[in-house]
C-alpha cells in the first residue's frame, strides 16, 4: 500500500502552463485510510530540486540526507495534485516525522484548515 509520508517518482504527463509534469519527484499526503481505499487515486504534494522556493510560505526544504535524493529539495505545499495510483513509479522512501509535521502545517497554511474567517 502506499502510504502517506512516502516519497515517489511519478509520470505527472505534460505539463501545462507553470504546473508540474514530466516524470517527478512527489510527496503522498493523502491519508492512510484514503490510500487503503478502492479509490484508484492518490493527492501528492509536488517537490522540486529548485531550492529556491525553499522560503515560500508552506514549503519545506528536505536535505538529500532526508530525502534519499542526489541534492536538496522542497515540496512545494502550493502544487498538490490527484493521481491516478498506476502514475507511481518507484518509491523512493519515507519521510521523517519532523518532515510530515512540517508538510502538514504548511498544507494547514495553503489550505486555510484550522481557520476561521
Amino acid at each position: 500500500m502506499v502510504t502517506r509520508g512516502e516519497l515517489w517518482w511519478a509520470d505527472l504527463g505534460v505539463p501545462r502552463g507553470s504546473g508540474p509534469g514530466l516524470r517527478r519527484t512527489v510527496v503522498v499526503v493523502s491519508s492512510d485510510d484514503f490510500n487503503g481505499s478502492r479509490l484508484s487515486t492518490i493527492i501528492v504534494a509536488v517537490v522540486t530540486s529548485n531550492t529556491r522556493l525553499a522560503p515560500m510560505p508552506g514549503n519545506v526544504l528536505l536535505p538529500p540526507e532526508v530525502s534519499g535524493l542526489d541534492r536538496a529539495s522542497v515540496v512545494n505545499v502550493s502544487q498538490l495534485m490527484t493521481i491516478d495510483r498506476r502514475d507511481l513509479e518507484e518509491s523512493i522512501g519515507e519521510l521523517p516525522a519532523w518532515a510530515i509535521a512540517e508538510i502538514d502545517a504548511g498544507l494547514a497554511g495553503a489550505l486555510g484548515l484550522g481557520v476561521r474567517g
